[in-house]
């Protein structure tokens, strides 16, 4: 985003009447924290519900005969198991298996898909999938919408207040329920939540509603970033990149074993080449000892002074009540292997701990 303007948020106005403070984040002015703070709205989230902007996230709708076909040459994805309404996440990966960006798609129906992509990455997004879409009868349609996420265990009875009922609703899933309307259950925060896009006057009516009740806060970016932490949950641009595998980043998880060994989407023959491999390295959680958070960017280093690793997401835990991170470690590594963070010229040590840190609260059934 060198050189562009940052983008303003369509609600703009209503976190400045709720007295946020803004940042840049991915090319847009972002609402960082609001009046009670980064650690009162991310237990406010854990408690009750987190009321998130991500409008500067991008619903892209395709659509037609070859919807399917673009799908499936630029994701590690087979569109044919999704079921109506069910959603997946996946990524679109470039020649070497690395990830452009991670993706949520939802089938809405024989011939529809809803793609979420991130914030930086959605202009890229868009550009790489008209591509691919070259010779293919699939139309792109980047949409118009503010994007809102409600998360947290009381998200589901603050929508019910407010009209919108979400029973049949389960984890990993979206569907329209209005014209023009888009929502999904998932939630970025390991907490149950869902996620609804929608024109900017319904989307204002529906937040006079949902802010009227005590149980919903409005929560900025910062505590957003601790709680998909504290849930183990990779951003894109920290903890997978262009220059990050799935291999090596733990996701194989998300690419079915008939699609590793046939798959023909972009990235294929590199990724079944890092799978042959083995991983170079791993992403693993980890716990500083002490109170004094590691960031990303950090190096880590075994006993003898090798460097070993590098922090790509860290911070405090408000839930875990201290320092969390994420990072990459040489697969070599024996798990004893003591390590250590350089933070300004001093060795703090850390704990490889498994993730999440907090265990995921998602209604599955």
């Amino acid at each position: 985003m060198t050189g562009a303007a940052t983008r303003n948020l369509p609600l703009e106005d209503l976190h400045q009447a709720a007295g946020a403070r803004f940042g840049a984040f991915a090319g847009w002015s972002m609402p960082l924290t609001y009046p009670a703070g980064v650690m009162a709205e991310h237990q406010h989230t854990r408690e009750h519900v987190g009321l998130f902007d991500i409008s500067h996230m991008k619903l892209i709708e395709l659509s037609g005969p070859d919807a399917a076909r673009l799908l499936s040459r630029a994701c590690p994805l087979d569109p044919a198991t999704l079921a109506e309404r069910q959603s997946k996440y996946t990524f679109l990966l470039n020649e070497h298996a690395g990830i452009i960006d991670d993706l949520i798609v939802t089938r809405l129906g024989g011939e529809r898909f809803m793609v979420v992509a991130n914030a930086g990455n959605a202009a890229l997004d868009e550009t790489h999938l008209r591509r691919l879409a070259e010779g293919l009868d699939c139309t792109i349609d980047p949409l118009d919408r503010v994007f809102l996420a409600i998360q947290g265990p009381d998200a589901w009875a603050a929508l019910s207040r407010a009209g919108i009922e979400t029973g049949e609703l389960v984890f990993m899933h979206g569907f329209e329920p209005r014209k023009d309307w888009f929502m999904s259950r998932s939630g970025y925060t390991g907490e149950d939540g869902f996620e609804i896009g929608l024109p900017e006057a319904d989307a204002r009516k529906l937040l006079e509603t949902l802010l009227s009740d005590e149980r919903v806060k409005w929560v900025g970016l910062a505590a957003r970033d601790s709680l998909r932490l504290e849930a183990g949950l990779c951003l894109h641009g920290q903890d997978i990149s262009p220059e990050t595998n799935p291999v090596d980043a733990g996701l194989m998880w998300a690419i079915s074993k008939d699609l590793r060994a046939n798959g023909r989407f972009v990235g294929a023959e590199a990724l079944r080449a890092a799978i042959d491999t083995g991983a170079r390295e791993k992403r693993v959680g980890l716990k500083p000892q002490g109170r004094q958070p590691v960031r990303a960017g950090t190096q880590l280093f075994d006993a003898a002074g090798n460097q070993v690793g590098r922090v790509t997401s860290g911070g405090f835990g408000p839930s875990v009540g201290s320092p969390v991170a994420m990072g990459y470690i040489s697969a070599a590594l024996a798990p004893e292997t003591k390590l250590f963070a350089d933070v300004r010229g001093t060795k703090v040590p850390v704990d490889i701990h498994p993730l999440p840190f907090m265990p995921h609260r998602y209604r599955k059934g």
